[in-house]
């Protein structure tokens, strides 16, 4: 399963009772799909960069979730005719990428994966050694 953000603008006037009964709908049906609610958290009213419906304010609320690809669609289905939410955005959150040395064995999990190694006729630099660019072949020298 893979982690996804949510993140959801009610309108300014709509009751806390009703924002939060579809704040718990969305995590009830992302529960029933088989994903799991890791967090939710409000973060009250706020300016909008820009009037949505004649409001210029939002109820902002936020929903970390681990959840299959396929209960995304119902989610955003759900969400476009709830009269509450001005908007709302489902955004998969990556994870980073551990940084391994060479030598070491990986603890690679998935999608993880390691630089290539050097090629044979590739010489190793030293690691405080620079190219100067300015002279190379690609980059003739500046005329006389």
């Amino acid at each position: 399963m893979r982690r996804y953000e949510l993140m959801l603008v009610f309108r300014p006037d709509a009751p806390d009772e009703r924002t939060q009964a579809v704040v718990e709908r969305i995590t009830r049906m992302i529960v029933a799909d088989g994903g799991q609610v890791v967090k939710v958290q409000p973060w009250g009213r706020r300016r909008l960069a820009y009037a949505i419906d004649r409001n210029r304010e939002g109820q902002y609320h936020i929903v970390v979730f681990e959840a299959p690809a396929t209960s995304i669609a119902e989610v955003e289905r759900s969400l476009l005719i709830t009269e509450e939410v001005l908007r709302h955005l489902v955004v998969r959150i990556e994870r980073p990428v551990r940084s391994t040395r060479r030598g070491e064995p990986a603890d690679a999990g998935e999608g993880e994966q390691l630089p290539p190694p050097p090629s044979d006729d590739e010489e190793p630099r030293p690691a405080g050694e620079r190219i100067d660019e300015s002279e190379s072949e690609a980059a003739p020298a500046a005329a006389d």
